[in-house]
């Protein structure tokens, strides 16, 4: 479900992979609906490749945002909150994902976790992680 939402550097929120041409593809920005070319020069990340340290490996960010949409029922974060008082995004992040790696994931890499939660929320998603990409999941963590 992941690999068609894209970041783009430079480019705040994130888009919708439409279709592709011959030296670009065609996105549209979720919530706005405008769409536009993304250039090859540009730098595109499908969300569905992205992941975060933890101690145990790597956690997949659609298994993160699922448990952000559980954490927090379904509802959006204040983000402006959390990143006025020092440590509250660790510290609430902590709370989703106990045991990711407080070295190498810093706050800016919660803060833009969480924009992009509300950005998806806002945006009507409900289930971030595919059935099989789940079960995988849930076999890695028995182990």
């Amino acid at each position: 479900m992941l690999k068609t939402i894209l970041s783009i550097t430079g480019k705040p929120g994130l888009f919708r992979l439409l279709s592709q041409t011959k030296g670009a593809i065609i996105v549209e920005e979720l919530g706005t609906g405008r769409r536009f070319p993304v250039h090859a020069r540009d730098k595109v990340v499908s969300l569905g490749d992205i992941a975060m340290y933890t101690e145990s490996g790597d956690t997949r960010l659609d298994v993160i945002l699922d448990k952000c949409y559980a954490h927090f029922d379904g509802k959006p974060v204040d983000v402006k909150s959390l990143s006025a008082q020092k440590g509250a995004l660790k510290e609430e992040f902590g709370k989703i994902v106990n045991d990711f790696d407080r070295d190498r994931v810093h706050d800016g890499d919660v803060k833009k976790l969480f924009q992009w939660y509300n950005i998806l929320i806002a945006n009507g998603f409900e289930k971030f992680a595919e059935e099989e990409n789940e079960e995988a999941a849930a076999e890695s963590e028995d182990k």
